[in-house]
């Protein structure tokens, strides 16, 4: 399902993005109104069909989560900037307020800043033009727990629709909820990923006073010794990669094999990539990758995993196994619909150098293939 969904919608995004940067030609104020419209419309489609995704791997038992010391204020920081332009746009004040004890939990980290921004996202949502959104951190020693409060001043929610909240692909109705977009699924996301690190969720609220969600977790006495935690920052995918420099010579472009079956995703990649001054050379299968690798020795290989004929997986491992060392050593990306961490971990056993999940972010990945180049001092 995982790679159903996304590959189309990768080629729907990567088409957008190229449309919007204008190398193609120039477009006029209408026309990047529209490809906004669908770029826009695109990535709302690609955060519903994670939610979905990410549930049913919960609920198969499929997903496992790692554990380790977080850094409370780096991840409510980072959680509240995802709704920062939300809440300017609608003139909503946002507040945070952290208890200076709680510096650290136990918890996995991706998992805690999706559940905030859940919250935070129906908090801006549901809370009219020039109202109140906060996020509050606070622990309780005496029962070893620490409370992540999301609050509002928005519409607020009837008591007798309080224990459907938390239900998948349940909506709470009322004229004032159904024109809201949304599966129903980001608050049955929080329970269940609250659950798996042993806590929970709850709510508070009422009709027209705003309301109140707390994510409740463990916060073990040892956790307040521990000392601080560095959390190294990376670059988030959407944020602007520096353009690689464009040669004038084809000798001295760097070249890169673009192994991919689907002609849509082959046609948007090669379009943007020679845009930003690479040579690309298609193969639509594994051992047409082997082949063309030999023959050409890419300065980078982006790789597909599923494809006919070979997959991208044994592709790797035939390349990383050849004797020639300038083959086995061109570094690879794997660039996939497929989203479960384990793709990511098979990726890398496998041979990869990085990994990347579509729709890929096209400058994301401009700045990945430059980071190789530079890393293995490549032409």
């Amino acid at each position: 399902m995982s790679h159903e969904l996304r590959t189309p919608l990768n080629g729907i995004l990567g088409l957008s993005q190229s449309l919007l940067e204008q190398f193609i030609g120039p477009l006029n104020e209408k026309q990047i109104h529209m490809v906004t419209l669908i770029e826009s419309s695109g990535q709302h489609l690609l955060s519903l069909i994670n939610d979905i995704l990410d549930l049913s791997k919960i609920e198969a038992g499929a997903m496992k989560l790692d554990f380790a010391p977080i850094d409370v204020k780096f991840s409510c920081e980072t959680s509240l900037l995802f709704i920062k332009e939300l809440a300017y746009k609608k003139k909503i004040q946002v507040f945070q307020k952290l208890d200076a004890d709680v510096e650290q939990v136990l918890a996995n980290e991706r998992a805690v800043k999706q559940m905030l921004v859940n919250l935070l996202t129906n908090a801006v949502k549901f809370t009219p033009e020039g109202g109140q959104v906060g996020l509050e951190v606070i622990g309780d020693k005496e029962n070893n727990l620490v409370f992540f409060t999301v609050w509002d001043s928005g519409i607020g929610i009837a008591q007798q629709d309080l224990p459907l909240l938390f239900q998948p692909f349940v909506q709470i109705d009322g004229s004032l909820t159904r024109g809201q977009e949304g599966t129903g699924l980001g608050l049955a996301l929080v329970a269940q990923l609250a659950e798996m690190h042993g806590g929970r969720v709850s709510v508070k609220s009422a009709i027209g006073k705003g309301s109140r969600f707390t994510i409740t977790l463990p916060w073990p006495e040892a956790m307040r010794t521990y000392a601080p935690v560095e959390i190294e920052t990376t670059h988030e995918e959407g944020m602007i990669a520096q353009r690689p420099p464009i040669a004038n010579e084809d000798a001295n472009t760097p070249l890169i094999l673009l192994v991919e079956d689907h002609e849509t995703n082959s046609t948007m990649l090669t379009m943007y990539l020679e845009s930003r001054g690479y040579r690309i050379t298609i193969a639509r299968n594994g051992l047409e990758a082997l082949e063309m690798a030999h023959a050409e020795v890419p300065s980078v290989i982006l790789m597909d995993l599923q494809m006919p004929v070979m997959g991208g997986l044994q592709a790797i491992r035939e390349l990383r196994a050849n004797q020639d060392p300038r083959i086995a050593n061109i570094p690879i990306i794997a660039l996939t619909a497929l989203a479960m961490p384990v793709d990511r971990d098979r990726s890398i056993a496998a041979g990869a150098n990085e990994y990347m999940s579509k729709p890929a972010n096209l400058k994301r990945l401009v700045e990945m293939i430059e980071k190789l180049r530079e890393d293995f001092r490549l032409r």
